[in-house]
């Protein structure tokens, strides 16, 4: 079988816009009754359940932030009673409280449809043996992952993130043929794999569904190229309902939204403005089966584009771009947009350092300043320290080519990055803004 589930993943654009524009105004009627923020966000906005008629409707509608939900902690923005939660979740929280997000049972068949459908696009099937490397917890990730690769009947290896000698053991042991994770810790994996002398070709490793962090291309052929698979993009966010909201399917031209179940806008960061197909911009969705927190305009801060027009794989699914950063992650440097994909893409190309890599961004003298560390490869750092020298300026001068702005570029130890398990930490931003 091709597709999970071709009856949506093959729909047609009228019969998406019938499906989507019930479930919108149904959607809109159940935050308007059940949620107090959205019921008085609407009032403000002068819009009643009742103007809400069709998707171009949509955009009358109020947008919703993360602060929102923050403000409205824990459980504030739930449109079901508690006694229908089944399951809670809550965002890493690195700053500020963290969001949470409540499941009724349909929320989770609903999500453990849309992850089902995301692995079959990846090649997975019930033959597969599925290592889930994300992390089990408050994280979606792991469940997330366990569940819809349960659902196509997969066998699953709860393993969850961390114990990088053991998940190799298991990863030959048990014979994975796929395997969940962010990219950086499939890098890790690689790495750790040279260190204990392990050959790809040992493991039956086939696919790698990577996501939770943006990555390149060039990372995506780094990865390919280290382990022998096909490495697939998985987009999800906590907020709309965790990995599955979008996949690549083999065509690797973008990512298939599970449109059904979420609506896609671009609109301009600072205008709030729709733009129209094919504009990068910043993602937006509106959840429209979502019971226990149906989200309305969700401001996700993630770059990218869409693009409707059937994919050669036949999913007639609108695709986004590839997340290429976010707009609260963007840093702008003596006025220039700078995002730290651009500088990994960079340093992959060059092929001849490691691909860990630290931004460090300062004010001296009311003057921002932008170093770059790059790890050698132990090859690399038992060369000549002229080498070295060369080295540090071809990829300085690629960079400063890439940004149009100067850049210092730092070449370190091998090890001397830390490694991530999870999400990997990329930029240390020093100014006082």
């Amino acid at each position: 079988m091709k597709y999970w589930n071709p009856t949506y993943e093959c729909m047609s654009r009228k019969e998406m816009t019938e499906v989507q524009t019930e479930r919108l105004i149904r959607t809109v009627n159940r935050v308007y009754n059940n949620v107090a923020f959205y019921r008085d966000k609407m009032q403000k906005a002068g819009i009643e359940p009742g103007d809400i008629k069709s998707l171009e409707d949509l955009k009358k509608l109020p947008f919703t932030n993360k602060s929102d939900l923050r403000d409205t902690y824990p459980f504030g923005m739930f449109a079901a009673p508690m006694s229908d939660i089944v399951r809670i979740h809550a965002s890493s929280g690195t700053t500020g409280k963290q969001t949470v997000v409540g499941y009724t049972r349909r929320d989770l068949k609903s999500w453990a449809e849309v992850v089902a459908r995301s692995l079959y696009s990846a090649g997975a099937n019930k033959k597969s043996i599925v290592q889930v490397a994300y992390g089990y917890g408050l994280f979606t990730g792991g469940l997330g992952l366990h569940y819809g690769a349960e659902r196509i009947g997969a066998s699953v290896i709860p393993i969850s993130g961390g114990n990088t000698k053991r998940q190799l053991q298991i990863m030959k042991d048990f014979g994975t043929t796929v395997l969940a994770c962010t990219p950086s810790y499939a890098l890790n994996m690689a790495e750790e794999m040279d260190e204990l002398g392990i050959d790809r070709r040992e493991l039956k490793l086939k696919v790698g569904i990577f996501g939770a962090e943006p990555w390149s291309n060039n990372m995506r052929k780094e990865i390919e190229e280290r382990l022998g698979i096909t490495a697939m993009d998985i987009y999800g966010l906590s907020e709309i309902m965790g990995p599955g909201v979008s996949i690549d399917c083999h065509c690797k031209c973008g990512l298939h939204v599970q449109e059904d179940h979420f609506i896609p806008e671009i609109i301009n960061p600072e205008t709030e403005e729709v733009l129209p197909e094919g504009s990068n911009g910043e993602l937006v969705f509106t959840t429209i089966t979502k019971e226990g927190l149906p989200l309305i305009r969700y401001r996700t801060h993630d770059i990218s584009s869409l693009n409707y027009k059937k994919c050669e794989c036949g999913r007639t699914l609108v695709r986004m771009n590839k997340v290429t950063g976010r707009s609260d992650d963007m840093l702008i440097i003596r006025g220039v947009n700078v995002f730290p994909s651009q500088i990994e893409s960079v340093l992959l190309e060059t092929g001849e350092t490691a691909p860990h890599y630290l931004i460090i961004v300062d004010r001296v003298d009311n003057l921002d300043s932008l170093e770059i560390w790059v790890e050698m490869t132990p090859s690399m750092f038992s060369d000549k320290i002229k080498k070295v020298e060369e080295l540090e300026a071809r990829v300085r001068k690629e960079v400063v080519s890439a940004l149009g702005i100067n850049a210092k570029v730092k070449l370190v130890e091998p090890k001397t990055i830390e490694r991530s398990e999870g999400k990997a930490k990329r930029v240390i931003d020093k100014r006082k803004i």
